[in-house]
């Protein structure tokens, strides 16, 4: 005895110094070699005991746990069976004698680890486990603890570790499904007599707006009265005790509903005592009488009481998630949604808008996001089932998230609803496609919710009605996906708008175009305010409130500007007759307002607010214009269908956009409009392409910008756009008509021109001595080099898959700055960025034009690069410091796989040049280094080579033999040599990939990847599962250290043989678990034991 004491404070002693803030490394080192020594010992437990008997030093009463954790997990296998029954009599006992004065993190250690030993021996050797849990939880005094345990089992047992064999881990499960009734009628008495005990039933409250009243659509909800006056008794006040005993309980249940299938076990009562609990979180009577008297105390017990509601919600969500529905369950299902709903009536019962709000803004923050997340389950889990259910009126609930949503108190809780009315009306759309038959009947019972969703939506969007919280929303910072908290906010609005466009589209048009209207008609009265003197054009509206008025007005005109824009899709295709009208009154309206905006140069006005309105001014203008080019494809089929009956109205209508556009395309304009306006014209040129576009007066003076040179001025991004879009107008062939009068000739003409204007100062360059030399005037120069390239590349692109002439054309047209470009390649193969550009060019020739270009001329482009990219140069590009030259490397070998996928043997001589290329130069630079990008590329083009150019690395006689046969190599050869490649892989490689992929199971290298693994294994395995079950099988046991022949029988006995992947996967994950086991149970047995 003295001993033991004498033990426990040296441990004491030791513990302490090891976590003193002074101790060095090296004696916390000295100190941790002597614990772990001393753990080791056989019996070392038992000092344990004492240790925790008669220490109060945490750090001694964790260690002596952790030693015990260790023996229990690792060597109990080898415990004799008279400790292994004094283990787990002595520590059920100090566990119920210190429970209570322990601190909670070693009780509940404590806890687990007993529940390890009801792991390892429940039932066979300890019988009582399960039992005694449950009398610790019938006793009101160990109730808590018999909770604690009761979880930590369902933790530990349901889905246990991978230090169980899987037989065992069945076992396990099995066991305790037979315990769920148990269990579950258990936790439904306590939450029940706790909430009974505490209720205040025989007292009739007096009428109050929060209590009473259950309201009709309470009723229909619950079908029967009863239930609806226990759903409105008051909320009980619990004491601290009961009230721990009701979390921990909700804890449990949580955890056991993730993973008990749903049954008979959960039964009404305990369904309805869960909700009972789930009122908690939406009780705000107690924090009003709280915010009166002031008390702190109090505050907290309200806010534990809303967690209660967390809890109890936690485990309604953990039901909902499953998708498994057994038909006897479905009862049951309702019950739940009905009971849901009534909370959700309660907390949006008011009709004041305000009081719901408050009322949402009073709650506990997590309890709303819980209940938003039952709802979105809700709808995207269990709808389909629970929708033709007489019992359960579906559009009452509507009516009830439409209330929930539109009162959200922050903006992601209501962005979170309109992702359920996403998942809503998604389910609508399809299964109204899949019900054509009774399409209106479905329609017309939603039509009252979706009219309600899209007018409320539409305010929401709307400065005019909701200016504070809109003005709230952040339009600066970009968050991953590149757009701000507003455009966040606008985008999924305009999807659910968009939605119910689809499936309400008159009357969605209807409510749309009047708001459209009306924010219009004050944008065009903006005329009669402008003011001129002399230069200077200013808008004479300077009141305060008009300004803020018509600030609001202009955000909601380029709102619903990018509403119609979002809504374009569906008035094309097979509704474009029924809904032209409609249509037409829209383009007609954005014709009729850019042409406005331009003409009056809004954009250019002086403002009494300037940082306010004038970028507002430029919003709606760049707004209409992208609305505008939205209706392209429109456009596109109006020429094609309707425009032969009425060309004047389609001519009117493509002209007065282009009055509106090519004033735009001006240097002086601001950036955002004038690249709306050079969007809308490439649209125009590219999808509709009319045949009078060109002969357009605005557009001709678009094409003399570019010739007088004043294009330049413009950004390089709207020069590009203005140089495709007239590009395009000369080369892509004009629909409905025939070849003949497509007036190539002229057309061809016009394109030399235009392109011989755009390359006049790139072709000068061949001609400037200095460059030849190699003595690079770096500023100008490169950029004339980039910008040209830049537009040509853009040009090609547009083209690269259109009619033969078209591409000819291109070709005439840049054929003199393809020789340019090669001839200036070698005088800036240094730089980098200049490189990348030509590159990019070449690469988008050889993919769009090399037929244009002819065999000649692309060898001799090919040859050039070959020759310029020496050893050196590779090494000094993808060396490089940034991505710069790993880039230029990248476009050269894009530019090589083309070549090499090229059929017949124009570009067969340089296979040998490209090879080394490849595996003499690239390779052995890149290997030892990471550059991923150019790897793949590398690997890319070698994959190319062999797949197209086969023959290369074959002699034509064997290929002729195998394709063809002859007398003396009769047919019958050409299966043994296909079948050759895969008998190698067979024989040498495919099980030394199998046992590779098990071995990194086994040892747990790549546990994110297990599935991927197994499918692979499967995949290998399938080739030949004959020889995989009799020959790769036996072998990768045979060769498993650490495991006895017993166990490797045991092994392969439960490797079912199926053919199946998700049956052979499973073979192969238990295998795995199963060896894993074996080899810890062996290596936790003592010295010199027989094994039988």
């Amino acid at each position: 005895m003295a001993s033991e004491e004498a033990s426990l404070r040296a441990l004491e002693s030791l513990m302490t110094e090891f976590f003193h803030s002074c101790t060095t490394n090296q004696r916390k080192r000295e100190i941790e070699e002597l614990l772990n020594n001393f753990a080791q010992q056989i019996g070392a437990w038992q000092h344990c005991i004492y240790f925790l008997s008669n220490t109060r030093n945490e750090y001694v009463m964790m260690y002596s746990l952790t030693v015990f954790e260790n023996l229990i997990n690792k060597m109990w296998l080898g415990v004799p069976s008279q400790d292994k029954m004094e283990i787990r009599s002595c520590l059920p006992k100090l566990l119920l004698a210190h429970h209570k004065t322990m601190p909670y993190f070693i009780r509940n250690k404590l806890c687990k680890v007993i529940v390890d030993i009801g792991r390892q021996d429940w039932p066979m050797f300890y019988h009582d486990f399960f039992t005694s849990t449950l009398q610790l939880i019938q006793a009101p005094s160990t109730t808590p603890l018999g909770l604690i345990m009761l979880k930590t089992t369902s933790e530990e047992l349901a889905c246990p570790r991978e230090d169980l064999s899987v037989a065992r881990k069945e076992e396990l499960r099995k066991l305790l499904l037979d315990q769920v009734p148990t269990v579950l009628s258990l936790l439904t008495g306590i939450l029940e007599t706790i909430w009974d005990k505490n209720s205040v039933t025989a007292a009739t409250p007096p009428p109050s707006p929060t209590s009473g009243d259950s309201g009709d659509l309470l009723s229909s909800l619950l079908q029967t009265p009863q239930a609806a006056k226990l759903l409105n008794q008051p909320i009980p006040i619990l004491d601290p005790e009961s009230e721990h005993v009701c979390f921990l309980a909700l804890d449990c249940l949580t955890h056991l509903f993730s993973w008990i299938p749903l049954s008979a076990s959960i039964t009404p009562a305990l369904l309805t005592t869960i909700f009972h609990f789930a009122r908690f979180g939406c009780d705000t009577r107690a924090k009003k009488l709280v915010a009166v008297n002031g008390n702190g105390h109090n505050n907290n017990i309200i806010q534990e009481r809303g967690k209660l509601g967390v809890f109890a919600m936690s485990c309604i969500n953990e039901l909902m998630s499953k998708n498994c529905v057994p038909m006897e369950f479905e009862e049951y299902l309702l019950r739940m949604f009905q009971q849901t709903f009534y909370l959700l009536q309660k907390i949006t019962k008011d009709n004041n808008a305000h009081s719901i709000k408050s009322r949402l803004e009073e709650l506990e923050e997590s309890y709303v996001e819980k209940f938003t997340d039952f709802l979105r389950l809700f709808v995207s889990v269990h709808l389909r089932r629970i929708e033709s259910n007489s019992q359960f009126p579906v559009v009452e609930f509507l009516a009830l998230l439409f209330k929930y949503t539109f009162h959200q108190p922050s903006h992601e809780g209501y962005f979170s609803c309109l992702d359920i009315w996403t998942i809503f009306l998604d389910y609508l759309t399809s299964k109204i496609k899949s019900r054509l038959a009774d399409r209106d009947e479905v329609l017309n019972r939603y039509k009252g919710a979706l009219v309600l969703l899209l007018t409320e939506v539409l305010r929401r969007i709307q400065f005019r009605f909701n200016q504070a919280q809109l003005e709230e929303l952040d339009d600066e910072t970009l968050d991953d996906d590149q757009q701000t908290e507003w455009q966040r906010h606008l985008r999924q609005s305009l999807e659910v708008v968009a939605k119910v466009m689809e499936l309400l589209p008159s009357h969605a048009f209807s409510t749309i175009f009047p708001i459209l209207q009306d924010n219009l008609d004050v944008y065009l009265g903006l005329q009669q305010f402008v003011v001129t003197s002399g230069q200077v054009h200013r808008l004479n509206i300077t009141a305060e409130n008009d300004c803020r008025r018509l600030h609001c007005s202009l955000r909601d005109l380029s709102s619903l500007l990018q509403t119609s824009g979002r809504l374009a899709e569906y008035f094309i295709g097979d509704v474009f007759a029924a809904r032209f009208n409609d249509a037409l009154r829209v383009v007609e309206r954005l014709v009729e307002v850019t042409l406005y905006g331009s003409q009056i140069k809004l954009y250019d006005m002086e403002t009494a607010v300037p940082s306010v309105l004038k970028p507002d001014l430029i919003d709606v203008h760049a707004q209409s214009l992208a609305a505008l080019q939205a209706y392209s494809h429109w456009l596109a089929q109006f020429y094609s269908e309707v425009q032969r009956q009425n060309p004047e109205q389609f001519a009117s209508l493509i002209s007065t956009a282009m009055e509106a556009t090519a004033p735009l395309i001006s240097s002086k304009v601001p950036e955002k409009l004038l690249l709306s306006a050079c969007h809308l014209l490439l649209s125009l040129a590219t999808t509709v392409r009319p045949v009078f576009l060109v002969r357009i007066q605005a557009v001709q003076k678009i094409f003399d910008r570019i010739s007088d040179g004043s294009a330049r001025q413009l950004p390089q991004e709207g020069k590009v756009l203005v140089c495709r879009a007239l590009s395009n107008m000369l080369l892509l062939p004009w629909p409905n008509l025939p070849e003949s009068e497509q007036q190539w000739a002229v057309r061809s003409t016009n394109h030399a021109n235009l392109i011989s204007t755009l390359t006049r100062e790139y072709r000068r360059l061949k001609e400037n001595t200095g460059l030849s030399q190699g003595k690079v005037g770096l500023g100008n120069t490169k950029v004339v080099v980039q910008e040209t390239l830049s537009i040509l590349r853009y040009i090609v692109e547009n083209i690269s898959g259109e009619v033969t002439k078209s591409r000819q054309i291109c070709y005439q047209s840049l054929q003199e700055s393809v020789q340019v470009s090669l001839a200036l390649f070698p005088v800036f193969i240094h730089q980098p960025g200049v490189t990348d550009e030509m590159l990019s060019f070449f690469l988008t020739l050889f993919q769009g034009l090399r037929v244009q270009m002819g065999v000649p001329f692309a060898e001799q482009i090919i040859q050039t690069f070959l020759n310029m990219f020496t050893r050196e140069q590779l090494a000094e590009s993808i060396l490089e410091e940034g991505s710069g030259g790993c880039r230029v490397v990248e476009k050269f070998l894009k530019i090589l796989q083309v070549v090499v996928q090229e059929p017949g043997q124009a570009f067969k001589p340089f296979l040998p040049s490209i090879i080394s290329l490849c595996m003499e130069q690239v390779y052995p630079i890149i290997a030892e280094r990471a550059s991923p990008d150019v790897k793949m590329e590398l690997f890319e083009l070698l994959y190319q080579i062999l797949h197209n150019n086969w023959r290369f690395f074959f002699k034509s006689s064997v290929l002729a033999s195998v394709q063809h046969g002859t007398a003396e190599e009769p047919m019958e050869n050409e299966a043994q040599f296909a079948s050759t490649m895969q008998k190698i892989f067979r024989t040498t490689m495919l099980f030394q990939f199998i046992n590779v992929l098990l071995q990194v199971l086994v040892h747990k290298s790549h546990d994110l990847l297990q599935e991927e693994i197994g499918i692979a294994v499967y995949n290998m395995a399938s080739v030949d599962f004959n020889s995989f079950y009799t020959v790769f099988l036996p072998q990768f046991l045979g060769s498993c250290d650490g495991v006895d022949s017993n166990q490797r029988t045991v092994l392969g006995r439960n490797f079912k043989m199926d053919r199946d992947l998700p049956s052979f996967t499973q073979s192969v994950h238990r295998l795995v678990n199963d060896l894993r086991y074996y080899r810890l149970c062996n290596g936790s047995l003592p010295p010199g034991t027989i094994k039988l």
